[in-house]
């Protein structure tokens, strides 16, 4: 297969974290210019990348030639930069929020489908190692039947928490815990959600107004599992946790966001091929014969990138389909709609 040249659009720690270190890993790509515009940023990619072409604007990157390219800048940017991209005739991964409400995601994947190019929603942590793990558990059928699901990921990071258009904790977050239960067990039914809305100043904050710091969302699958995710990063002691209940056993498992932690860090998987996103520890499953320890397994988000390479060059699916994203931005916007009038909402079928 010939490489798919990638460019990559913004460079700020989703750049430079979650994307480079798996873009330049993945076979079957080639990273081969970025779009940056800061002094700093441009040092940054100088080190990083030495050698690779570094661009004023997207319209600049598309002119140098490029099959894909990746739109991470801030959400309320991402929209204009994505239906360039498509009009354009070039594949795009889209960051997560996937689009700020319904309309406009299904504006991004009607665009895409419309021009005949490959779209795909940057929902990396379909490949974060707990799930993973989770994943191989309820497919070797250890639980039994999923009756219920908990995820919690709360984050000590007041300061990063988005703000504007596309902004909060739900959007950003949420996104990943929604199509990270989605993927487990299916579509979303309906949702009731609460917010933890803080005063910006309160939480160091040099602005006014309010900002979405965590949620607690309760979602019905149209499996009949019943999902309850949270997270907050406005508190001070960071967890990932994930338990399934299942009519045979009951699965639980605490996770250090092993492959996140290391891309923040600098490293990448080929600083340490075996180790390489593999938790320190497993989960627990337990039954009526007792409990016993499940190992992790590994996981890379790499995978994600090989999938859409091979997808660009039209050798198999997307790695997460376009109309996941749309559901995703569905379920979230019930959501919020749920926080604001105490009720529970319905979410449109997919």
């Amino acid at each position: 297969m010939d490489k798919v040249r990638i460019g990559l659009v913004g460079y700020g720690i989703g750049g430079r974290a979650f994307h480079r270190p798996f873009l330049t890993d993945a076979e079957g790509t080639d990273l081969v210019g970025v779009v940056a515009r800061s002094s700093d940023k441009r040092e940054q990619l100088a080190s990083d990348l030495p050698g690779v072409p570094v661009h004023d604007s997207l319209g600049d990157l598309l002119a140098a030639g490029v099959d894909a390219v990746v739109i991470t800048t801030p959400p309320s940017t991402r929209r204009d930069l994505v239906l360039e991209a498509v009009a354009a005739g070039v594949a795009v991964v889209a960051d997560k929020p996937f689009a700020p409400d319904p309309s406009t995601a299904r504006e991004l994947r009607d665009a895409a489908a419309q021009a005949g190019v490959v779209i795909a929603p940057f929902h990396n942590r379909r490949w974060d190692t707990d799930l993973v793990t989770l994943r191989g558990v309820l497919e070797d059928g250890r639980v039994g039947t999923p009756l219920r699901f908990w995820s919690r990921f709360d984050l000590v990071e007041r300061e990063g928490i988005a703000t504007g258009v596309g902004g909060g904790v739900l959007s950003d977050i949420g996104s990943h815990l929604v199509d990270q239960a989605v993927s487990l067990f299916g579509p979303i039914s309906r949702v009731s959600c609460t917010l933890d809305v803080r005063d910006a100043r309160a939480l160091g904050r040099d602005q006014d107004g309010d900002i979405d710091a965590g949620f607690t969302l309760a979602a019905t699958h149209g499996s009949g599992v019943e999902s309850v995710l949270t997270s907050n990063k406005a508190g001070w002691l960071g967890a990932r946790r994930l338990r399934v209940d299942g009519v045979d056993g009951t699965y639980e498992a605490s996770s250090t966001d092993v492959q996140a932690q290391a891309a923040v860090a600098g490293h990448t998987p080929a600083d340490d091929r075996a180790g390489w996103g593999v938790e320190p520890a497993g989960g627990t499953l337990t039954t009526a014969a007792g409990a016993v320890e499940v190992p992790s397994s590994q996981s890379s988000y790499t995978d994600y990138y090989e999938r859409f390479a091979r997808a660009v060059r039209g050798l198999g699916p997307v790695p997460v389909p376009a109309d996941d994203a749309v559901h995703v931005v569905d379920v979230l916007d019930a959501a919020r709609r749920s926080a604001a009038s105490g009720e529970t909402i319905a979410v449109p079928t997919p």
